[in-house]
């Protein structure tokens, strides 16, 4: 298959282009860089630096599939920036269905669980919860081929590691490495469904290449979760050395993730296994 992948230069991204290759594909990358690398460039992929906002294919192009996965995709930097937010998560998305209405391409929108959470919470949660709503406007409006997948707390290899992008694993490895502290947001004992990435693109293509269609969403989560304090004591376990301090709690985030759901695991005979341990002890 021809295949485009936006925000192709990223964690996630570029974790989903290796899977794409190996199995064949002819694989087109979108990214405007603002947090993709050219480091992550793939040999034989066609990558095009451009905005999700500004795509604009011709039939020339011909895919069969657009994997939308570029996004804005912390809660805190969206505060300090809600327009960018906007832009990206909403019009970028909005954008890139067009496209496929255009064109005729199934498109698989990476979604959030923070859908399960007030949207009114944060300019994230609330753009994200817009994407998935114009998902829907479309798949049934304009009959749009739309499948969204959920992503819940991803992690793994090719992760961001500092910046306003970055996540917990990412930035605790960051830490170790600089000899600082581990930060832990408010108390503690928030709990996150933290799935690999492995799992994250396994999943992906799972619904890129089914004729299953979902009425709402497929939900990517392991269904375990672990507390922030519950990670802490995993490194720990890896680095002897390791120290944490508290810092106060942030706006916005949520006290649990966990994905209750098991459509992805019943219909699509997808698989994810629980591998945060064994990451962090072989980092």
């Amino acid at each position: 298959m021809n295949i485009l992948v936006t925000g192709g230069a990223g964690f996630i991204g570029t974790n989903l282009i290796t899977r794409l290759v190996t199995e064949g594909h002819t694989v087109t990358s979108i990214d405007d860089y603002s947090t993709g690398t050219y480091e992550n460039h793939i040999d034989g992929v066609r990558y095009r630096h451009c905005t999700v906002s500004s795509l604009k294919l011709d039939k020339g192009d011909n895919f069969d599939i657009i994997f939308h996965l570029a996004a804005l995709s912390r809660i805190q930097p969206s505060f300090t920036d809600p327009s960018t937010t906007f832009v990206s998560n909403v019009h970028g998305t909005q954008n890139i269905l067009e496209q496929a209405r255009l064109h005729n391409i199934k498109v698989v929108y990476a979604g959030s669980s923070s859908k399960w959470h007030d949207p009114y919470q944060s300019p994230y949660a609330m753009f994200k919860y817009l994407g998935e709503e114009v998902c829907k406007m479309y798949r049934q409006t304009f009959g749009t081929k739309v499948e969204i997948a959920r992503f819940y707390n991803v992690y793994g290899p090719k992760e961001i590691v500092d910046g306003d992008m970055a996540a917990l694993i990412g930035i605790w490895r960051d830490q170790i490495n600089r000899g600082k502290e581990l930060t832990i947001v408010g108390d503690g004992e928030q709990r996150r469904d933290f799935t690999h990435v492995v799992d994250i693109v396994d999943g992906l293509y799972k619904i890129g290449m089914s004729k299953e269609k979902h009425e709402d969403a497929w939900e990517l989560g392991t269904g375990k979760n672990y507390s922030i304090k519950d990670v802490y004591y995993m490194f720990k376990e890896r680095y002897t050395e390791a120290k944490s301090k508290h810092i106060p709690d942030q706006k916005g985030n949520y006290r649990v993730t966990l994905q209750k759901n098991t459509d992805t695991q019943d219909r699509l005979g997808w698989k994810p296994v629980d591998r945060l341990k064994d990451y962090i002890l072989n980092l």
